[in-house]
């Protein structure tokens, strides 16, 4: 064991140092804070993904999980977001063809395992990336490092920004990614075992480590950063790689470096290339399958990449790093959500939230000036291999090669957070051995994982239903209108209308651009017959998006509500321009047409009763009750002897006065 993992030994006992013990305490930690997820509801995203995702249908072929994004449309559609995650999706249909149908609790339980299982195996991965990679003789890989590797587990398996991923089914993408992503770090650094260094089994695991790096993408696109993270270990571990003197000596133009043994190495560049070259194929196949290229975001999802200016855009990227920083060091608010104005788009250097940015950086710069000038080989390579597990995999979400779809999003923090963990668990070993006081340090470290385990169980209860996980976001973004719309929608649900049509109006006046919102808000004013302000809200709904069939059908509806016929008809057509396969536009787009007919011909012969009794029937079937009541009395008027007629008329009475006794 090395002298410096021995700093630790006044926080973690010697009794949990066995390999098989460690595991055991991590998998227990790991299960014990999210289990309460397990017999939740599916929330938020799942409903997209899963309970309306035709792809988890035994009736959908096979194939079509490859050429379909993970909400299950066509991949070549521009409406596609364009997350190609095949593996994911099939662990899903599997899920449900062995449950039998949508049953939320067998989906979380894969989840919490999977979690439990990632735990387990940062144990073997962060031995590696504290110890160094070392072999018996007989080729097994010896573990240096024992109580950084079980600490840093364990503040992985207990960290609460993993409860979006756990918690929530749709996080699995990222479960997978992660478990892969391990797996072909752990497949990488077998190709170094003494028993075959640079032969055909070395170059066997290089490629197999490629392939599991291709699964990972499959599973979630952040898997193929794991490539970059093998680069990095084998020239910084491996090949033993001094940045600094590289750099010194190309500043000095030293004679020495123009023969380096960096380039000598014949093994390093061609293991450098099958990496690259695995690299680039996998990019390549990816966007040949997008097909129609990256997908358009609003402005309301990512709203600094729609920024004009230039240094606008800099600083906000640099603060949602800062607030992503910050969820990992106090992950006490924790939203589902941080879109739609949660956090205002900085827009001069006068802000005061600069101040995050600028302390993000001062702490990063001090942590990379100490991985490249520090003269103790260990502490360079432990923060340059804790950095680059912390930066490398977040690459994707940065907006600095693409524009991503969120401003913050909890769930691409799951694996850098394992290189966060990596480097606290450091830090506490440079406080113990700089520190005469061991207990208060053994404490504080304990009081972190039993803080980090109860705000993992409370947030775990939070997810456990739509209603609950949307009000706890109310005290960490009230400025987010989408959070106000989800509580609405909730509400609404519940027949709670009153109270959703003041979360409704709240989520318009946040976001008066926010299509969604006036759409449900006058779906609900129409219900209550405020049909003036119903007409004006989907009128301004279609004129801000004109291509939301939804909206424009509701506004049919409503303008057919109000008699003007030739208008609703109008909508409806260009409900069905917009949405060509859609039943229930085609069906009040009948029912108008019908109505207007049974009037025009009751027009010309007022005295038939069976048109008034055959538009009663519409009316009763619409639930215009009044109207129905109307016209089965004129018609039972002019024909008493229409038994059928007096059928329906008594089933209407009846309902009239339960109604009134209900009101009563």
């Amino acid at each position: 064991m090395a002298e410096w993992d021995a700093d630790l030994e006044h926080i973690i006992p010697s009794a949990v140092l066995p390999p098989f013990w460690a595991k055991l305490v991590v998998g227990f930690a790991s299960l014990l804070c999210f289990a309460r997820s397990y017999d939740g509801d599916f929330v938020f995203d799942d409903s997209e993904a899963i309970v309306n995702n035709k792809d988890l249908r035994a009736e959908t072929p096979l194939g079509d999980l490859w050429r379909h994004d993970f909400w299950g449309s066509r991949l070549s559609s521009n409406t596609s977001h364009k997350s190609y995650r095949p593996l994911t999706v099939l662990t899903f249909r599997v899920n449900y063809y062995l449950s039998g149908g949508f049953h939320p609790a067998s989906f979380h339980a894969v989840n919490i395992l999977l979690h439990g299982g990632i735990s387990v195996l940062l144990v073997d991965v962060f031995s590696v990336l504290f110890g160094g990679l070392h072999f018996t003789s007989k080729g097994r890989r010896l573990n240096l490092a024992p109580r950084s590797s079980l600490l840093a587990a364990l503040l992985f398996a207990v960290h609460p920004v993993h409860t979006e991923c756990v918690a929530g089914v749709v996080g699995r993408a990222d479960l997978l990614g992660a478990l892969f992503f391990l797996l072909s770090f752990l497949g990488y650094c077998k190709a170094f075992r003494e028993t075959h260094k640079e032969g055909t089994r070395s170059t066997f695991w290089v490629l197999l480590s490629i392939l599991l790096g291709a699964v990972a993408m499959l599973c979630k696109e952040q898997g193929i950063t794991v490539l970059g993270l093998n680069a990095v270990f084998d020239i910084l571990v491996m090949s033993k790689l001094n940045v600094l003197a590289v750099v010194q000596k190309v500043l000095h133009k030293d004679r020495s470096f123009e023969n380096p043994g960096l380039l000598r190495n014949g093994g390093l560049l061609f293991r450098m290339t099958l990496l690259a070259a695995g690299g680039a194929g996998m990019l390549y196949v990816r966007w040949k399958i997008m097909g129609t290229g990256p997908p358009a975001f609003t402005e309301v999802d990512n709203p600094a990449s729609f920024a004009d200016s230039m240094l606008v855009r800099a600083i906000n990227y640099n603060y949602y790093y800062s607030l992503n920083a910050w969820l990992l060091l106090c992950p006490w608010w924790l939203c589902f959500d941080w879109s739609m104005g949660c956090i205002p788009l900085i827009k001069s250097v006068g802000d005061w939230r600069v101040i995050a940015l600028a302390a993000l950086w001062f702490c990063l710069i001090g942590l990379i000036c100490q991985a490249l000038c520090s003269e103790d080989s260990h502490k360079r390579r432990i923060l340059s291999l804790g950095l680059g597990f912390l930066i490398i995999p977040f690459l994707p979400a940065s907006n600095l090669f693409f524009r991503v779809g969120f401003v913050v999003a909890e769930r691409v923090l799951y694996l850098p957070s394992a290189g966060f963990c990596m480097l606290l668990t450091f830090g506490f070993g440079a406080l113990s051995k700089h520190t005469k006081k061991k207990k208060p340090i053994a404490a504080l470290v304990l009081g972190v994982l039993l803080i980090n385990t109860l705000r993992c169980m409370v947030r775990s209860g939070e997810w456990r239903s739509e209603e609950q996980l949307f009000r706890s976001a109310l005290s960490v973004c009230p400025l987010n209108a989408k959070v106000h719309y989800n509580v609405g929608k909730n509400l609404a649900d519940k027949g709670n209308q009153t109270a959703a049509i003041r979360y409704y109006r709240e989520a318009v006046r946040l976001n008066p651009k926010y299509v969604h919102a006036m759409n449900n808000l006058g779906n609900i004013l129409k219900e209550r017959n405020e049909l003036q302000e119903a007409e004006e809200l989907l009128s301004l709904a279609v004129q801000i998006q004109p291509d939301f069939a939804a909206a424009w059908m509701n506004l049919g509806i409503v303008q057919n509500s109000l008699k003007r016929f030739q208008a609703a008809e109008q909508s409806y057509r260009t409900a069905i321009k917009h949405r060509r396969k859609y039943p229930d536009c085609y069906y009040n787009l009948g029912r108008l047409e019908s109505e207007a007919l049974f009037l025009k011909a009751i027009k010309a012969h007022p005295n038939a009763a069976s048109y008034h009794g055959n538009l009663a029937v519409l009316y009763h079937r619409w639930g215009h009750l009044d109207l129905a009541k109307k016209h089965y009395e004129i018609s039972l008027r002019l024909d008493p002897s229409a038994s059928g007629t007096k059928e329906n008329y008594g089933l209407l009475r009846r309902k009239l006065e339960q109604m009134q006794k209900r009101n009563v």
